[in-house]
């Protein structure tokens, strides 16, 4: 996801930077604090490599995406707008050039055309979806969105036009049915899901660079075989809480290039727009299968927690 952890940019007081198969069917992927499906193929981009100086070094920090409906002439037309809680849906959209044409061409970016996020504003709940893509432009794929509430849509693309730039476009989804919003989780250094502990340590800073080195491992052993997911051994999506902003995250080399190696250190480089909270959604590869982890973590502070303190849960219990 060229702007998923740039889920490769992500909601109000949050601002972090750290993240389509063809044929319907092959939408679903993980869901975060409630029982998610297991999926197979997401996204992560290359990055640049953290600034030792901790400063701009000339650089603007990269804008927040997934603010915006329309951006660069290019909109987001999501044509199901609301879906029931608990009910399985097809979630179809289409993204229109500036004289209101569906694109139906797109620069193959981490594997995929398009990458699609589905997060709810009270950031719990979380997926990673495959759309399929038909020849007139529209893309559709299956979701179950087991809450009421509202949620936001992230398109992650570039269109296949000469200088065309990579573009997170958003757009709110309800999903209705008794709803009641849950509080962010507490910031914490670890997550727990399908039996993995995933650590982050690392520090977020306003408007500074900063790298992000998360360790993941299994029964207290360390995970030294994971497995290339999206061109990258991890995908990393950062929301800031509040707006949802999607944010620039960038994995710190490739498998392949010499930079890398399989586990159990995944590296990132991250910019933070803005102090705040941020949730961090880790996807990784490993025996086949693709889990998430989920984080708190605070700009302007360290993303690691302190030796002693509480480690935090991913899924509330429910494994991916």
């Amino acid at each position: 996801m060229n702007t998923g952890l740039r889920i490769t940019a992500f909601a109000a007081a949050l601002a972090a930077t750290f993240g389509t198969a063809y044929g319907v069917g092959q939408g679903i992927d993980p869901v975060v604090a409630d029982t998610p499906p297991k999926h197979e193929d997401d996204h992560t981009r290359p990055a640049p490599e953290p600034e030792e100086s901790g400063g701009h070094a000339g650089h603007e920090t990269p804008p927040a995406g997934g603010l915006q409906i329309s951006e660069d002439g290019y909109t987001l037309d999501l044509e199901t707008p609301r879906v029931t809680a608990g009910q399985r849906a097809h979630l179809r959209f289409t993204v229109r050039d500036g004289s209101g044409r569906a694109v139906t061409a797109y620069q193959r970016e981490h594997e995929k055309e398009l990458h699609l996020i589905v997060a709810s504003r009270d950031l719990v709940t979380y997926r990673h979806l495959h759309p399929a893509r038909a020849a007139d432009g529209t893309w559709s794929t299956p979701v179950d969105l087991p809450r009421a509430g509202g949620y936001r849509v992230f398109a992650d693309f570039t269109p296949a036009k000469k200088d065309a730039r990579n573009l997170t476009l958003g757009a709110d989804l309800a999903a209705s049915g008794p709803y009641r919003p849950k509080e962010l989780p507490a910031p914490s250094g670890t997550a727990r899901t399908s039996g993995y502990a995933v650590k982050v340590a690392g520090a977020l800073r306003p408007g500074k660079a900063g790298e992000l080195k998360l360790k993941v491992s299994r029964a207290g052993k360390p995970v030294t075989d994971l497995q290339p997911y999206l061109g990258a051994y991890g995908h990393l999506v950062a929301l800031r809480s509040g707006d949802l902003a999607y944010l620039h995250v960038h994995p710190n080399g490739e498998p392949g290039d010499g930079t890398t190696r399989p586990g159990p250190d995944i590296s990132f480089t991250a910019t933070a727009p803005s102090a705040g909270s941020y949730r961090l959604f880790l996807d990784f590869k490993h025996e086949g299968k693709v889990h998430t982890a989920a984080f708190t973590v605070r700009a302007g502070g360290a993303a690691a927690a302190e030796p002693g303190t509480p480690e935090g849960h991913a899924d509330d219990g429910h494994g991916h």
